[in-house]
C-alpha cells in the first residue's frame, strides 16, 4: 500500500525495530510524487484551501495579522514564478540562481525553477566573487534578487558570462510573473525522478564553496521521510527561521511539511534574527499552535525566557543540529517548554537528514536514528581518505552513508563528478563517528578537526564540551593553531554571557565578567586530558558560521596565525598589516607595510605555515 500523505497510513518511526519494518516494502512502491512539482500538487489536490504558509514579517504589520497563502495559492505563485522563467527564455536543465531572503517569493521562485529547470538558492550575504563563482560553476541564466539587492546583483550579472538576465523581486519579476498564467505550466514539460532540480552550496565562509546537485527523486524521498518521526502528523504546524538556502530549512520547514500538506509559519527575511519576532517567539507558538521547529544551537541559546501563562501545549519537540549543543541551554528549554530536544545528523550532500530522534525512542550521546532507505556505517580510511574497512558496531571510524539521500559527487565544470566523495554509493562524509547495532548514529567530530599535537591525535568536541559547563561560555570552537614544536595545540574561542550592570544597594555584589585567564584556567582542570587543554582562550562577540550554519573553524585558525604573526611583528619592535588566507586547507600569512626583516621572517619560518613578507619599500615601487 502507498503510504504517502493522499492515500495512506504514514509510516513511523517509534523505535529501531520500525526502520526494517518499513524497509520490508521497496522504495519504489511507496507511491511517491515523481518531481517537487507534483509533490506539491498532490497537496493541493487533497486540500487546496488549507493553509501553506503564514507569512510574518513580509508586509510590516502584526505577527498576528500576517497574510496566509492557501495551498492552492502556493501553487499559483509556483506556476506564475515557473512560467516567467520560461518567458524569459529558460529551457529544461536551465538553471536559476535566487538571491532572496525568506519569503512567500523565495519558496515561489525557488520551486518554479524546480519545476521548469533548475533551482541554485545562494546566501545573499556571500561575497559578490564567492555568489559569481557558484553562478558560473552552475551555468546560471537568470538570477532572481531581491530589488533592495540590485547592485549587487547587477555587478554579479558582469561576472558571470552565462547569466542573461537580472529579475528583481519588489520590481520587474513581479509586474512579469503578474502577466503569467497561474492554473499550469506553460512549458508543458514535467521533471524525471533523476532530473537535477536544485544546485546548493555547502558553505564557503573562506575559500571556495562546493556545489552539491540533487535531484527530484532526492528531495522528493527526503521530504516524506522526515516524516518518520511523527513530526508532521495529525494537526502539526511547522516554523521556519533558518534561511532558505539552506537545505535544513527547505526539506524539514518547507518540503516536508508541503509533502504532509501541513502548515508552515515563516519567520520572515530575517528568520530567527527577526529580534521582535523572537521576543514573541513564545507567543507565536502559541497563537499558530507551532507542533515543532528547527534550529542550531545558538538560536536555541537566545530564546527569551517563556512567559508565565503562556500555552505551548501544542508544542512536541525542537529539533537541533549544526553545531556542538551546551548540556544546560538543552536542559533549559526543555525545562521551560516541556518538550524533549531532538539532535539530529545530516549534510547537504545527502539531501539534508541522515539519522533523526524518534521522540519515544532517544538515546543518550546519540544524534539519532538513522532513516529508513538510507545506511549509515563507520569506516577506516587510508592515507589518500579512501574506505579500507567498516568499523565494527559502536568503532570510532568517518561516517559514510549510502541510498536514496546520496548526492552524486560535487559539481564540476562538466557536470557532477563523484571522485573523492562517493565511493561505490557510499559517500565519505569526512564526519568522526560510529553506529551502534541499531542503527543509531553517534557523531564525534569532522575528522579535518582533529588536532594532531605532537603526533597525538586531539578530538576537540570535548574539550568544547568542558569548555560549555562553565556557566557563563555560550558558545565554544577550539581549533588547532600553528605550533613550531608540536605542529598544532589547542586554542579555544568562546562567546560568554555579558551579565547586566547591578544597580541600587545590591551592585557591589555584582557579579564579574568572567576574563580569559579564568575560562584558561577552566579549562586546564576540565580538558579530557593534559594534552587537549587549550593554550589559549579567546572571547569574541560571536563564533563564525558558514553560510549553513556550522562553526567556520577555518577562519579561526586563519585569525590564529595572524596573532602569531602580530605577535612577532610586536618582538621585532615593527608595524605592519596582517593578512591570513588559506587554499586546500593551508594557510599563507601575508605582512605588508613593514620593512624586510631577516629577524622576523626567522621568526615566521618556525611555524607550519606559509608566510610572505611585502615591505613597505616594495609596495611603493608595486
Amino acid at each position: 500500500m502507498s503510504e504517502h500523505h493522499t492515500d495512506g497510513p504514514r509510516p513511523l518511526v517509534l523505535g529501531p525495530e520500525d526502520v526494517p519494518r518499513i524497509e520490508a516494502v521497496p522504495l519504489a512502491e511507496r507511491g511517491l510524487p515523481a518531481n517537487t512539482y507534483q509533490l506539491l500538487r498532490r497537496s493541493v489536490q487533497a486540500a487546496p484551501d488549507a493553509p501553506a504558509l503564514h507569512l510574518l514579517g513580509e508586509d510590516g504589520g502584526p505577527w498576528r495579522e500576517a497574510p496566509v497563502w492557501t495551498y492552492a495559492d502556493l501553487l499559483r505563485h509556483v506556476h506564475q514564478a515557473a512560467n516567467t522563467y520560461t518567458a524569459h527564455g529558460l529551457r529544461p536543465g536551465g538553471v536559476v540562481g535566487i538571491m532572496l531572503p525568506n519569503s512567500g517569493r523565495m519558496f515561489a521562485a525557488l520551486l518554479g525553477a524546480e519545476a521548469v529547470g533548475v533551482a541554485n538558492p545562494v546566501n545573499p550575504a556571500l561575497g559578490e566573487e564567492h555568489i559569481a563563482h557558484i553562478l558560473e560553476l552552475t551555468k546560471a541564466e537568470l538570477l532572481v534578487a531581491d530589488v533592495r539587492l540590485r547592485e549587487k546583483a547587477e555587478r554579479i550579472r558582469d561576472m558571470v558570462p552565462s547569466l542573461r538576465e537580472v529579475l528583481l523581486v519588489g520590481g520587474d519579476f513581479d509586474a512579469a510573473a503578474a502577466t503569467q498564467p497561474d492554473d499550469r505550466l506553460v512549458s508543458g514539460h514535467e521533471p524525471e525522478p533523476g532530473d537535477i532540480c536544485g544546485y546548493f552550496h555547502t558553505g564557503g565562509t573562506t575559500g571556495t564553496p562546493k556545489v552539491a546537485p540533487h535531484t527530484h527523486a532526492m528531495q522528493v524521498y527526503m521530504a516524506w521521510a522526515i516524516g518518520f518521526i511523527g513530526v508532521y502528523t495529525g494537526d502539526a504546524v511547522a516554523l521556519a527561521g533558518l534561511p532558505l538556502f539552506h537545505v535544513n530549512a527547505l526539506h524539514v520547514t518547507g518540503l516536508g511539511a508541503f509533502m504532509h500538506g501541513r502548515p508552515v509559519v515563516s519567520l520572515g527575511p530575517l528568520g530567527y534574527r527577526d529580534r521582535a519576532l523572537t521576543a514573541d517567539f513564545w507567543h507565536i507558538i502559541e497563537h499558530f499552535r507551532v507542533t515543532s521547529f528547527s534550529a542550531v544551537p545558538t538560536v536555541y541559546a537566545a530564546l527569551p525566557p517563556v512567559p508565565d501563562g503562556v500555552d505551548l501545549s501544542s508544542l512536541r519537540a525542537g529539533a537541533v543540529g549544526a553545531a556542538p549543543l551546551p548540556g544546560r541551554v538543552r536542559d533549559k528549554f526543555e525545562a521551560d517548554a516541556k518538550v524533549p530536544m531532538l539532535e539530529g545528523y545530516g549534510l547537504t550532500e545527502a539531501t539534508c537528514a541522515t539519522s533523526a530522534t524518534p521522540p519515544f525512542a532517544p538515546r543518550a550521546g546519540s544524534v539519532g536514528l538513522r532513516l529508513a532507505y538510507q545506511h549509515v556505517k563507520a569506516v577506516t580510511v587510508d592515507a589518500d581518505g579512501r574506505p579500507v574497512a567498516d568499523c565494527a558496531p559502536g568503532e570510532t571510524g568517518v561516517l559514510a552513508i549510502s541510498g536514496p539521500s546520496v548526492f552524486p559527487g560535487y559539481l564540476g565544470p562538466d557536470g557532477p563528478d563523484p571522485a573523492g566523495s562517493v565511493f561505490d554509493g557510499w559517500l565519505l562524509t569526512g564526519d568522526l563517528g560510529a553506529v551502534d547495532e541499531d542503527g543509531y548514529v553517534y557523531l564525534q567530530g569532522r575528522a579535518k578537526d582533529l588536532i594532531i599535537r605532537g603526533g597525538h591525535n586531539i578530538d576537540p568536541i570535548p574539550v568544547e564540551e568542558s569548555l560549555l559547563a562553565h556557566p557563563a561560555v555560550t558558545g565554544a570552537a577550539v581549533v588547532g593553531r600553528p605550533d613550531p614544536h608540536s605542529g598544532e595545540v589547542p586554542v579555544a574561542y568562546v562567546t560568554v554571557a555579558r551579565p547586566e550592570p547591578a544597580t541600587g544597594p545590591a551592585s557591589e555584589l555584582a557579579t564579574e565578567p568572567v576574563t580569559e585567564a579564568d575560562l584558561l584556567l577552566w579549562g586546564k582542570e576540565h580538558a579530557p586530558e593534559p594534552a587537549a587543554a587549550p593554550k589559549a582562550v579567546h572571547i569574541i562577540d560571536a563564533i563564525p558560521v558558514t553560510a549553513v550554519g556550522k562553526p567556520a573553524k577555518s577562519l579561526l585558525v586563519a585569525d590564529s596565525v595572524a596573532r602569531i604573526v602580530t605577535e612577532a611583528l610586536t618582538a621585532c619592535s615593527l608595524d605592519g598589516t596582517v593578512e591570513v588566507t588559506s587554499a586546500d586547507g593551508r594557510f599563507t600569512a601575508v605582512v605588508s607595510g613593514t620593512p624586510g626583516s631577516p629577524e622576523l621572517a626567522a621568526a615566521l619560518d618556525r611555524y607550519p605555515f606559509d608566510h610572505r613578507i611585502a615591505s613597505a619599500a616594495a609596495r611603493d615601487e608595486g
